[in-house]
């Protein structure tokens, strides 16, 4: 038997106001000519098939297609819900899915959770223990008094008590059966010691840090999700996290893209291999000072102009340039580039936080307040460039009056360009350095 582990698919992301929609269509493209090139029995998706609980619309279709182009391979499907899907929208075709060979196991009914999978002809070729992401009210009772240790101990082992009682069932089926083949378990969860990406949310927070590997049962193989670099477990060749298909954050570009094709010779783990998925949208981290810079830019001068790279670019400089978006828009403009995302290096920010840390007001001019309050917010375009000139020129108008008040003219600041100036965040799905 040969199956297909993959999970974090986040359909519907945002990636800094950048639909991931063409990049998911072609990854669906290579993953069924994988399952129709290697004769893969059954796909397994470990959870956090949508990016939030109310996907848009064409992340449904894109779905609802990839499932009826399985049935036609006759491969079976399981989707199963991760942290970041919502119960009740899988649910919502959860029932017509079973009529083209595709579970949906969204919720923590145990009851659910014991699937068998076949083959095309419909032979009996594993046990799956289809466990989707566990939240703590679906198998936990909280108790009056517990301190935070004891919470997170009584997490852990309702955890462990949920994969136990249902390899247990399996176990005990394949003996009464006779049956020679393998027990698969499933799950959403961060395991000790797994590499997370910025990209990953925190699970069980305030309750559960991770996972102890040793808390699975033992099944031929675990197929995990939640992190998104592909890693083994504990060191266990078994225990493994796919990873994502595509990168959800620049700081993942530094792991290969894959899925798993796990196979088995009986109830025998014979081998597993990683299926490299393409890198459908060009992207790049570039770092250095603006010299630095310009010479690694000039290196996409030959990238697509259809797909330009996407780019996370951080500064390394001695210097606070207040001009600093409009130097890189500069070097950028006639490059196939499109920059995402433009930082100071974080020691460079932490040192100029520490100088401003150790000044008072009393050494600052009431312009020099000003200016670095302006520097704290993101213009971008020509509109962001006129709102940050009328901005200072108000002020400018402002200080002039509170210095001449025999002055005819006062200065009046529209409420619009001070809230607007207010309500600037870096425009992200995903922020890089705040949330993970």
């Amino acid at each position: 038997m040969r199956i297909l582990h993959t999970s974090d698919w986040h359909l519907g992301q945002h990636f800094y106001n950048k639909s991931r929609a063409r990049e998911h269509a072609e990854f669906f493209a290579w993953l069924l000519a994988q399952v129709d090139t290697h004769k893969i029995d059954a796909v397994i998706v470990a959870g956090d098939v949508f990016d939030t609980g109310t996907p848009p619309s064409y992340a449904r279709a894109l779905l609802n297609s990839l499932v009826v182009s399985f049935q036609k391979l006759g491969c079976q499907l399981v989707v199963l819900a991760g942290n970041h899907d919502s119960v009740s929208t899988l649910n919502e075709s959860r029932q017509l899915m079973e009529y083209l060979n595709t579970t949906v196991i969204a919720g923590g009914d145990e009851g659910e959770q014991l699937l068998e999978l076949t083959n095309a002809q419909g032979e009996l070729q594993a046990l799956l223990c289809a466990v989707p992401y566990l939240r703590p009210r679906e198998i936990l009772r909280s108790q009056a008094g517990e301190s935070a240790a004891e919470k997170r101990q009584s997490l852990q082992q309702a955890i462990a008590d949920h994969y136990r009682g249902l390899y247990e069932r399996a176990a005990i089926l394949r003996a009464e059966r006779e049956l020679n083949i393998p027990i698969i378990a499933t799950g959403h969860l961060t395991t000790l010691g797994a590499t997370t990406s910025e990209s990953v949310r925190d699970l069980y927070v305030g309750t559960l840090d991770a996972f102890p590997s040793d808390h699975f049962p033992p099944a031929e193989y675990i197929a995990l999700g939640h992190i998104h670099r592909p890693q083994r477990v504990g060191g266990e060749e078994h225990i493994r996290y796919c990873g994502s298909p595509i990168p959800l954050s620049f700081d993942e570009l530094g792991s290969e893209k894959s899925v798993l094709m796990v196979e088995f010779d009986g109830q025998l783990l014979t081998g597993i291999t990683a299926l490299p998925v393409p890198r459908f949208q060009p992207m790049a981290m570039i770092k250095g000072n603006l010299n630095e810079i310009e010479l690694q830019l000039k290196g996409f001068v030959d990238a697509s102009a259809e797909r330009p790279v996407w780019l996370d670019i951080e500064v390394e400089s001695e210097e606070y340039l207040n001009d600093l978006q409009q130097r890189i828009e500069a070097l950028a403009e006639d490059l196939p580039v499109e920059v995402l995302l433009l930082r100071r290096a974080r020691k460079l920010r932490a040192q100029a936080l520490e100088q401003q840390q150790n000044e008072t007001l009393a050494e600052l001019s009431v312009q020099e307040v000003f200016s670095r309050r302006l520097q704290e917010e993101i213009f971008e375009g020509e509109q962001g460039a006129e709102r940050q000139q009328r901005l200072q020129g108000l002020f400018d108008q402002v200080l002039a009056q509170l210095e001449d008040p025999e002055q005819e003219h006062q200065a009046q600041v529209p409420p619009s360009d001070l809230q607007e100036q207010g309500a600037q965040p870096e425009p992200s799905s995903q922020p890089e350095e705040a949330q993970s």
